[in-house]
């Protein structure tokens, strides 16, 4: 069983920066690619950004390439997910996941473990 708990969502206008992280139970967080999804009201769950478990291999939706940046530091068990230039439809709740086979999948239910998700909230 894995454990991922999201933190750093939060309230920030538009053109700002948060970082998001994703801390990880177990010992075998090295194995498994992570990745970054969001739901925003009245939309379906969609991909963000995936990590390799090793993090050679860092795939972006096209929304957020550019502006977005995945990161893993295995020793710590935690993925994170910096965001700079902020826009409003940025806004939504946003879920780590694992993949544990270590697959690079950009389909939501590709994933194993899910967190609770994270509240971003951009104001214009």
């Amino acid at each position: 069983q894995v454990q991922l708990v999201e933190s750093g969502g939060g309230l920030v206008q538009a053109g700002g920066s948060l970082r998001l992280s994703c801390a990880a139970s177990g010992r075998t967080f090295s194995r498994y690619a992570m990745g970054w999804f969001r739901q925003a009201p009245g939309n379906e769950r969609e991909f963000v950004a995936l990590i390799s478990s090793s993090g050679s291999n860092i795939y972006y939706a096209g929304a957020v390439k550019g502006r977005f940046t995945i990161s893993r530091d295995n020793a710590k068990n935690t993925v994170y997910l910096q965001m700079n230039s902020l826009k409003p439809e940025d806004t939504a709740v946003y879920y780590c996941a694992a993949e544990t086979s270590g697959g690079l999948f950009i389909k939501d239910y590709e994933y194993d473990y899910w967190g609770q998700g994270t509240q971003v909230t951009v104001s214009s």
